[in-house]
């Protein structure tokens, strides 16, 4: 199991840390959405459930649930911006196609 993050997400998902203290992790996954199926989920995690397991990635406590493992195995996470925008981008080696707008992912 492996999952990385740049330096970019890094600053980014200690900063959303640094503003919960009480927070138990940042929460990585994927939900059943959208138009090809699966959409990433980013969020602060209050607590841990049954079923989630605890990565140390490069100093930041990554909250995965074992129903995402195997999507999100290999995953790259980045943080990026462009002009007024910014969010994560995700280079996953397990997404066999997205759809058109870029908010959904299949695996097959």
């Amino acid at each position: 199991m492996s999952i990385s993050i740049t330096a970019a997400a890094n600053e980014r998902m200690r900063h959303f840390l640094a503003s919960a203290p009480a927070a138990a992790g940042v929460r990585f996954g994927v939900k059943r959405t959208g138009c090809s199926g699966f959409a990433y989920v980013v969020d602060l995690a209050e607590s841990m459930d049954d079923g989630d397991r605890l990565l140390e990635v490069d100093g930041v406590p990554l909250i995965v649930s074992d129903k995402s493992l195997s999507l999100v195995d290999g995953t790259v996470i980045d943080f990026q911006r462009h002009g007024l925008n910014a969010s994560f981008v995700f280079h996953n080696p397990n997404s066999t196609g997205e759809c058109g707008c870029g908010e959904s992912f299949t695996v097959s």
